[in-house]
C-alpha cells in the first residue's frame, strides 16, 4: 500500500468514458491527482485548438467535429495521463480498437442526477430535445460503453473521492 499522499502506481493512460454529465472531467481531475499524472480532457483540448464545440457544430457540422475529435483522442491515448473522452468519441471504430488494450472506466449517471448537471450548458447535441435527447443518445451509445469498459461505476449520488478510491483500488488490483 502506498503511504498517505503518495501517488498510486497504475499503468497509464487510464481512460474515462460515459454519457454527457456523468462527471468524467470532475472524476478525471481527482483521479489524475491521486495517480500523480496529468489530466487530459479531449473536449477541452478541442476547445483550446479549434474553439467552442457548439460553434464547431454550427460552423462545420458534426461530421467535421468527429474528424478532429478522433485526431485529438488518438494523440491523448498515447500520453501517460488520465484521459476523459467526449461522450461520442467511442463511436469511432479506430478509437474502439485503441481502447481494447487500455484500462477503461465507464462512468454512468441516472437521469435524475444528470438533469441539474446539464442545465444551462451549451452541449450542441442537446440543443434540441434536452433530457429526452440525452436519453436517446445514451440508449444509442450504452452498448458501446459497456463493451469497452473494464470498470463500470455509477456517479449519480456518490462523492468524487469515493469514486476515485474505487477506481484506484480496482486498477491497482489488476496491475
Amino acid at each position: 500500500m502506498p503511504e498517505r499522499g503518495e501517488p498510486v502506481r497504475i499503468a497509464l493512460p487510464v481512460v474515462l468514458i460515459g454519457p454527457m454529465g456523468a462527471g468524467k472531467s470532475r472524476v478525471g481531475h481527482r483521479l489524475a491527482g491521486a495517480l500523480g499524472a496529468p489530466f487530459v480532457d479531449t473536449d477541452q483540448r478541442i476547445v483550446e485548438r479549434y474553439g467552442p464545440i457548439d460553434e464547431i457544430f454550427a460552423r462545420e457540422g458534426e461530421a467535421y467535429f468527429r474528424v478532429i475529435e478522433r485526431e485529438v483522442v488518438a494523440e491523448a491515448l498515447r500520453e501517460e495521463a488520465v484521459v476523459a473522452l467526449g461522450g461520442g468519441a467511442v463511436l469511432h471504430l479506430e478509437t474502439q480498437a485503441d481502447l481494447e488494450s487500455l484500462p477503461v472506466v465507464l462512468l454512468r449517471v441516472d437521469e435524475q442526477a444528470v438533469a441539474p448537471r446539464l442545465a444551462g450548458g451549451n452541449r450542441p447535441l442537446l440543443a434540441q430535445g434536452g433530457l429526452d435527447r440525452w436519453r436517446d443518445i445514451l440508449a444509442e451509445r450504452l452498448p458501446v460503453y459497456e463493451a469497452l469498459a473494464d470498470i463500470d461505476l455509477d456517479t449519480s449520488r456518490r462523492p468524487v473521492a469515493r469514486i476515485v478510491a474505487e477506481i484506484t483500488g480496482r486498477l491497482g488490483e489488476s496491475a
